[in-house]
């Protein structure tokens, strides 16, 4: 079922305080246009489900659109602080699918096939023909069907804490956490989410370690009783239906990258994910984990940003030596 569209636009500054973004390098300095950013907000309905989007326009783009696919536990503002230096670039778009955020609840028989339907159901309402697609832990999940069966949408790919394979510590972990949360007993259900996400403290240095786990937990300990019943309804879909399909994938430049002591999507998972992908390249981000796009916020978005503008990624001081697993596997050069 499809109904008209509800939207409302802001002033981008009226949202975002003391957000200037960073003097240009001086070798990557570009002509100084006006730049006007609105934000636009938009109510959608997608086969009866409710689902909300978020558009901070940008009237001076230098790439295509870039369509930001969080986690499961993220929603269309959670990218907000990314907006600094994200926004000057092109036109920003983030979503609550049905059964995320605000959004209206999905129940479990609903699939990975559907979510990425939704997905082009919203670009093609909002006037999107073609994107830039971030896709970060469950995102990527979404944000690969929706390439692998609407790739004409497609430009460039960028997928963070990425695996094409369900990990065995959270299959192993999250039904012991899901029973917790349903027998109320949340602070369990909470302590085992926030290892779930973050490293162990002894892996390896982690920015803002302490921190983030502080707002984990906090976030977690915060759900509402819809919010909970969402995640594990989540956590069923997974299960049931899986992560990944064996389909084609576009070729377009794409890129995976995650923390390099991501204990949840591993970076041998990321790798493995890469090597699937036509032309793929991969990268760790020094000193993060699972979380990178929270601990690292500015390097994070500094990486997607060059990326989909077509600047180097190579050398960056934050990111480890970039790979193309595809290509190396098949012992071919790499042609980027």
């Amino acid at each position: 079922m499809r109904t008209p569209l509800t939207a409302a636009r802001i002033p981008l500054n009226a949202q975002r305080h003391g957000s200037t973004p960073p003097p240009s390098k001086p070798s990557e300095q570009v002509e100084q246009v006006e730049q006007v950013e609105e934000v636009e907000e938009r109510s959608l309905s997608f086969e009866g489900f409710a689902y909300e989007c978020r558009i901070v326009h940008q009237s001076a783009p230098r790439t295509a659109p870039l369509l930001l696919l969080g986690g499961s536990s993220q929603d269309r503002y959670s990218w907000q602080a990314h907006e600094k230096w994200l926004a000057p670039l092109c036109t920003l778009i983030t979503v609550d699918l049905p059964g995320y955020g605000s959004a209206d609840f999905l129940p479990s028989r609903y699939g990975i096939d559907f979510l990425a339907a939704a997905v082009k159901h919203m670009l093609v309402e909002t006037g999107m023909p073609q994107v830039n697609l971030f896709g970060g832990c469950f995102g990527e999940v979404v944000g690969l069907r929706f390439a692998q069966l609407h790739p004409e949408f497609v430009r460039r790919i960028v997928f963070c804490g990425a695996a094409k394979r369900l990990p065995e510590i959270y299959t192993d972990v999250v039904p012991r956490l899901s029973h917790a949360f349903e027998r109320g007993d949340n602070e369990a259900a909470v302590g085992g989410l926030v290892r779930l996400f973050m490293s162990n403290p002894g892996a390896g240095k982690v920015r803002r370690h302490a921190a983030v786990t502080r707002l984990l937990q906090r976030q977690f300990m915060s759900q509402t009783p819809d919010e909970i019943k969402k995640a594990l309804e989540h956590n069923t879909r997974l299960v049931t239906h899986g992560c990944y399909e064996p389909l084609p994938v576009p070729d377009v430049p794409t890129l995976v990258f995650t923390g390099e002591y991501d204990t949840l999507c591993t970076p041998e998972m990321g790798r493995e994910l890469a090597a699937t992908m036509p032309s793929a390249r991969f990268t760790t981000v020094r000193e993060a984990d699972h979380l990178v796009t929270v601990e690292r916020r500015e390097e994070s978005s500094e990486l997607i940003g060059r990326f989909c503008t077509d600047l180097p990624i190579d050398g960056l001081p934050y990111c480890t030596a970039v790979e193309s697993p595809g290509t190396e596997l098949a012992g071919v050069t790499p042609s980027r």
